[in-house]
């Protein structure tokens, strides 16, 4: 219920718009995504929320930190699955697996709390937590590498790297905030 009830407020937080802001027109999306690590990814992430069209740069860092949210809460989800699998038998990889669906869970977390330092404008706090949350992969891949044995999954890598550029993306937006 919670969550709920924080993604509408993300949807709300959204459609805010100080009067100073263009909308995000494909224009204003161009330009935000320039400053960003990863072009491409900013672009087609921002284009393919509906809500784009009508945010102010702020909304459209709530989207990317939203997009990062939903990402580390698929992985939780993803290794949480995985325990069920009978192929993780092994008690060490229950365990490597269930930390790392905690540390992933955190990140979400750690994105949900930057969104809400970017309602308060508190763009320093903001930039923290999303580096927070870019950061619990690694204990998650470090996790694998000393238990000698467990193989990193190939699709944990791949989930790994991608909240890693979604959280650059959403920091150069904020830089952008910043500087604006």
């Amino acid at each position: 219920m919670a969550s709920k009830i924080f993604y509408l407020f993300l949807f709300f937080l959204a459609h805010l718009q100080p009067f100073s802001f263009v909308n995000g027109d494909a224009t204003l999306i161009k330009k935000t995504c320039k400053n960003t690590k990863y072009y491409d990814l900013c672009f087609s992430s921002l284009k393919s929320d509906p809500s784009s069209p009508k945010a102010d740069p702020k909304g459209l860092a709530v989207i990317m930190v939203g997009v990062g949210m939903a990402n580390a809460t698929s992985t939780s989800f993803y290794l949480t699955s995985q325990l069920l699998d009978p192929a993780a038998s092994d008690s060490t990889l229950k365990r490597v697996l269930k930390e790392c669906a905690d540390k992933y869970s955190y990140a979400s977390q750690a994105l949900q709390d930057s969104a809400q330092d970017l309602a308060n404008e508190a763009y320093d706090y903001a930039s923290m937590h999303i580096i927070a949350a870019s950061d619990y992969p690694n204990v998650c891949h470090n996790l694998f590498k000393r238990n000698p044995g467990l193989v990193y999954p190939a699709e944990l890598a791949r989930r790994e790297e991608g909240l890693k550029h979604i959280c650059d993306v959403a920091l150069g937006i904020i830089n952008n905030l910043i500087n604006w």
